[in-house]
């Protein structure tokens, strides 16, 4: 029964607090701030003065809460909008310039399927048309595109043709050339025989300039295989001949010296007078005929050294040299040659290859003009999801029949109905409590009597950078939380609420998370006892926008203050405002304490004199340290005695600071109080953001930031 009395007593706590938390946002933060600390200084003024009196029933006639075991859910709730998981930008493919002479290369809308059709599977198999862009233009001109390639094509097979008979002719060429200078060879061999043409060839080989004068060769030096009359050994044409004169000087020599004799005999007859002078002139004659036979045919030897034999061998010498130049001549036209066909052959095969890859693209450009649905989904023009669009940024481009679209401008978007998620903005104090897996319940603003059921997708890695963009200040990542079943009403674009949760915390020790206060860099309660009021050290745990987690320092059953007072500093001076106890967190670092154990700091939950645990709001009831509300709206007066106390506080937190300030407070007061409230608001944020990351303590492994 007392369970159930206390559960029900913490529903009526968390209720006055969540109504709240929506007017201290909605109102003027920071005279809200400023005006609690005023607040605060009166009720330090009232706590010190019941403490000078020594009234201890005062005290305790202080509202007080239960420390109870309870169960706690952490929870981190955002607001944002409804989108499909998987969205599929249909956008215009057509190039610009390639829809007619007009300088912006636009193209018009022919037709276009009405905006929130639903395309189902089957559409998509019958590839239904959703957009048909005007292609006239183009199917004009690809008419031309033809023309070009089948011309293009013509030159490159004829360019193919050429360069193929060049290579076959240049074969033939290079062929008739090496068989020209083999029966050079052979020729020249056959005339000086073939060992003799060899050593000729091989001193032309070694020194070309050496210009080996073949009349050398004639000259005769027994032995020497060059000498003409021993080139019958080397099996030549030349030995032939020389043979042949060498045989006629031996016959003619042979009947000249048969004729001679004869002549003799017919001398010595004559004289004995047994022949007559008829006889004896007839020797004297065929003596004197192969003499001069004889003489001939020396004469026809001698000629044939000289003259016929060097010039026949310089003729088969030169021959074969020149057939050599030939052949070297027919390689290097060859290669010329073939070089001009292949380039040829290049240039045309690039010049088809480049028309028909523009034919090609001119037919891709066609059929862009005809958008099929790619996929399910529901159909959204981009004119409507654009918020630029739509506010007529960049001119008038509405999506619609006869309007014109642009190379790479998006035409439709086509979410895909049957899986949603919740994109939501998550700040950066609550972002490392979220984890993909986490469940999460999410509420959408057009139903909201109907929840639903999901989890963490995907958080974002790094800070939005739009929203950087308009608030340098605000860094918040883009969490994606998948809407579990399928809810063919959720639309894109609705407003929704995801609530993520975090962690929950099975009977653990609890109390309002305004009770705990910071004390001299420490989390600390005010128990109240019968001897009086009790400061007492505390270690804190995971805490909701109501309740904290008190890992140390309490049991359960123990009464503490709702509205901890306020304790004089040294010299009998109290606290300036609920700002300036901000500025005092823990050795400069809003939100760490030491734990009771004084082990390192560690990071603890808000606490009053910090932030409220979600987004710096602050429960009901939770008017600070000192107790008591203030009303809301009421000015907060910036007195030369609250000044110099809230300047001393910030001397020992931000020095550099403190030294600008009383710089502009001396050149312009008025300007001066500006930047000085700016300053107390911003380190009161930062507080409030120290705060919310507690809960990091070794007994506080359970929290919603493991």
């Amino acid at each position: 029964m007392t369970h159930h009395k206390d559960k029900s007593n913490r529903k009526v706590v968390q209720n006055r607090h969540r109504r709240c938390l929506g007017a201290v946002f909605a109102g003027k933060t920071l005279w809200v701030i400023l005006v609690l600390g005023a607040i605060g200084v009166t009720a330090l003024v009232l706590f010190g003065s019941m403490k000078t009196k020594g009234s201890t029933d005062l005290a305790l006639s202080l509202s007080t809460f239960t420390a109870r075991l309870d169960d706690l859910t952490i929870t981190v709730t955002e607001s944002g909008s409804i989108n499909a998981r998987n969205t599929i930008d249909i956008k215009c493919e057509v190039e610009a310039g390639r829809m007619g002479g007009g300088g912006g290369g636009g193209v018009t809308i022919l037709s276009i399927v009405p905006e929130g059709t639903y395309i189902t599977p089957e559409d998509v198999n019958n590839g239904k048309l959703l957009v048909e862009l005007d292609s006239s233009v183009m199917e004009e001109q690809i008419e031309q595109y033809k023309i070009d390639v089948a011309t293009a094509e013509a030159s490159f097979i004829e360019a193919d043709e050429s360069h193929r008979i060049q290579i076959k002719q240049n074969e033939s060429d290079i062929k008739a050339a090496e068989l020209a200078v083999k029966f050079a060879k052979m020729d020249f061999q056959k005339y000086l025989g073939e060992e003799l043409a060899e050593e000729v060839a091989q001193k032309l080989q070694d020194d070309p300039n050496s210009g080996i004068d073949v009349a050398l060769i004639t000259e005769v030096n027994p032995g020497d295989p060059n000498d003409p009359n021993n080139a019958g050994d080397q099996g030549g044409e030349a030995s032939q001949m020389l043979k042949e004169f060498k045989d006629a000087i031996l016959l003619a020599d042979g009947q000249r010296q048969k004729y001679t004799d004869v002549l003799e005999g017919t001398q010595k007859l004559y004289d004995a007078n047994y022949a007559s002078a008829l006889d004896l002139q007839s020797a004297e004659l065929d003596v004197q005929r192969f003499k001069v036979q004889t003489e001939s045919a020396n004469e026809a030897l001698r000629l044939y050294k000289l003259y016929d034999f060097p010039k026949e061998a310089e003729r088969f010498f030169s021959d074969y040299e020149e057939a050599n130049r030939e052949l070297d001549r027919t390689k290097a036209r060859a290669r010329a040659t073939l070089a001009q066909t292949k380039a040829r052959l290049l240039s045309s095969k690039s010049k088809f290859e480049l028309q028909d890859q523009r034919m090609k693209k001119a037919e891709r450009q066609i059929d862009a003009c005809m958008i099929k649905a790619p996929a399910p989904g529901l159909v959204i023009y981009a004119s409507s999801s654009d918020v630029f669009m739509r506010r007529g940024g960049g001119g008038s481009r509405n999506i619609d029949e006869g309007e014109t679209v642009y190379e790479r401008q998006k035409i439709i978007s086509l979410p895909d109905t049957a899986e949603m998620i919740a994109e939501i903005a998550v700040h950066e104090a609550e972002v490392d409590k979220v984890r993909p897996g986490q469940r999460a319940v999410i509420t959408v603003d057009p139903f909201p009597d109907e929840t639903f059921t999901g989890q963490v997708l995907k958080v974002a890695h790094l800070p939005d950078s739009r929203r950087g963009f308009l608030n340098p200040d605000l860094k918040v990542y883009i969490t994606q939380v998948l809407i579990e079943g399928t809810h063919d009403y959720l639309k894109p674009g609705m407003s929704a609420k995801v609530e993520i949760l975090v962690e929950r915390l099975e009977d653990v020790i609890i109390v309002p998370v305004q009770v705990v206060a910071n004390r001299g860099g420490k989390k600390v309660c005010f128990v109240s006892t019968p001897g009086g009021t009790e400061e007492r050290i505390v270690q804190t745990g995971a805490f909701d926008d109501t309740f904290v987690q008190i890992v140390d320092g309490l049991e359960e059953g123990e009464e503490v203050l709702l509205n901890p007072p306020r304790v004089t500093r040294p010299g009998g001076e109290f606290g300036a405002s609920r700002d300036a106890d901000r500025f005092e967190g823990a050795g400069g670092q809003p939100g760490q304490t030491e734990s009771p154990q004084g082990g390192p700091p560690r990071q603890g939950p808000a606490a009053p004199g910090g932030r409220g645990p979600a987004g710096g709001r602050r429960p009901q009831g939770a008017a600070g340290p000192g107790g008591g509300g203030s009303p809301q709206g009421r000015q907060f007066e910036l007195t030369d005695e609250r000044i110099d106390r809230i300047m001393g506080v910030l001397a020992e937190r931000d020095p550099e600071k403190a030294k600008k300030l009383k710089q502009l407070r001396q050149s312009d007061p008025e300007k001066f109080k500006a930047e000085l409230m700016k300053t107390m608001q911003g380190m009161s944020g930062r507080t409030r953001q120290g705060g919310n990351r507690g809960g990091r303590g070794e007994n506080a492994e359970r929290g919603q930031n493991r």
